[in-house]
């Protein structure tokens, strides 16, 4: 490779193509505009056509893996960037969310106990719930809160084996094999985790899943950290919704190795944490961000630059426009992708004659839909000295008149660029 390359994922990003407008087309983004006028530009179905991904998912795929020969489960990627162990073939880790629910009618009133769970009050709650005995199948739970609403929960057993292989209690996600697909206008009730083969394995785990949830909703209905959020008028978190199911980590060749080079991920979140360590990558942990744009963003940027140094490649995942997103919310969606442009992208134009750069997203996620699509999302590529196409801003509909045209999957998209360019 004859320069380095920052590999800019911006979560959540992108919207769909029946939307009138979308919120790329409507924020102010010099620094993402220049890129893509400088560069070449095209669209890429993440995972593939048809297919509404998870995040995790989506990321596997964009690194250049066909999520169907490497992908086990969000949970085991959940737990690794937890720094939990699975105990493989005993043990099944979900991915979870701390929820509101109505105790009596299982309805769900907010699924992230409305963005306002404290990561502090999140571990206090999973402190009273791990370990928790099941009482059957000499079944137990682990319990971990990972940042905000957001944790992981271990289903094992000391003396039977168990299998991922089954459902989800969370409505918004349905399972596909080991996958999941997010969900148009879900039922809002928590459901029955159900074997999703004829397996005892299957039968066993889904069985001490529906325990766990049983036991946990008695348990955090109760708890201190909830009756004093009621008395503030906040969301209890009386519930863990649970998804995504896997018993091992992927196997699959580093991603050092698949590429001949150095390659960094840089994360702040779990599953792209879990991922990085999954498959080999240095993985550099940021922190979750304060609050303050500018302070976040210049701080990975220099976490960016810094590891540039001593690599390749730097993948780099910004979280910020995903989640106003999926709460429907336009403009302060608008307002992430401005502060990622101002305080990220803008000051990485002063390095373009050193470095090449990929900006793309994971994913789609429009405020008009509240969750991710299957829609393409944009790709802008530079490297110096390339002949740009006529694309004039980055946006869904002017990239998809670029030259590089539309990828199929995802993991197309890093071996081609490479192959071609660097």
């Amino acid at each position: 490779m004859k320069y380095k390359l920052i590999y800019l994922v911006i979560d959540g990003m992108s919207d769909s193509f029946s939307d009138d407008v979308t919120t790329l087309e409507l924020a102010e983004k010099p620094g993402l505009d220049e890129l893509a006028r400088k560069g070449v530009c095209g669209l890429m179905y993440t995972v593939g056509k048809g297919v509404a991904p998870e995040s995790d998912e989506a990321v596997i795929s964009i690194l250049g893996y066909d999520p169907r020969e490497v992908y086990t489960g969000r949970g085991p990627l959940e737990a690794l960037g937890a720094g939990l162990d699975i105990r493989e073939g005993y043990e099944v880790a979900f991915r979870a969310n701390f929820a509101t629910i109505d105790p009596l009618s299982r309805r769900i009133i907010d699924r992230r106990v409305g963005r306002n769970l404290s990561t502090f009050e999140a571990r206090e709650l999973a402190r009273a719930l791990n370990n928790l005995d099941l009482g059957v199948h000499d079944g137990y739970a682990k319990v971990a809160a990972t940042i905000g609403h957001r944790a992981v929960v271990i289903i094992g057993s000391r003396s039977r084996k168990l299998s991922p292989v089954v459902s989800n209690n969370d409505p918004a996600y349905v399972r596909k094999g080991l996958t999941s697909i997010a969900v148009d206008n879900p039922k809002p009730y928590v459901e029955n985790i159900v074997p999703l083969d004829d397996s005892e394995e299957s039968k066993i785990t889904a069985e001490l899943a529906n325990v766990f949830f049983e036991k946990a909703l008695n348990i955090l209905v109760n708890h201190p950290v909830n009756k004093e959020r009621t008395k503030n008028k906040l969301l209890p978190a009386n519930a863990l919704l649970l998804r995504d199911a896997g018993g091992s980590l992927p196997k699959a060749t580093p991603l050092g190795v698949k590429y001949n080079c150095k390659f960094a991920i840089l994360a702040e979140m779990p599953v792209e944490i879990g991922i990085g360590r999954a498959f080999g990558a240095d993985v550099i942990t940021m922190d979750p961000p304060t609050g303050d744009p500018k302070s976040d963003y210049e701080k990975r940027l220099e976490a960016t630059l810094k590891a540039l140094e001593e690599h390749d490649i730097v993948y780099v995942h910004l979280k910020g426009p995903d989640e106003p997103g999926h709460d429907g919310k336009l403009e302060l969606k608008k307002q992430r992708i401005e502060e990622i442009d101002k305080y990220y992208v803008q000051s990485l134009l002063d390095y373009l004659d050193k470095y090449a750069l990929i900006i793309t997203a994971d994913h789609a996620t429009p405020p008009s839909r509240k969750s991710h699509t299957d829609d393409p999302v944009p790709v802008a590529f530079y490297v110096p000295g390339i002949t740009p196409d006529n694309v004039d801003k980055f946006t869904e509909r002017e990239c998809a008149k670029g030259s590089l045209g539309i990828f199929s999957h995802g993991w197309q998209l890093l071996p081609y660029l490479i192959s071609k360019y660097m």
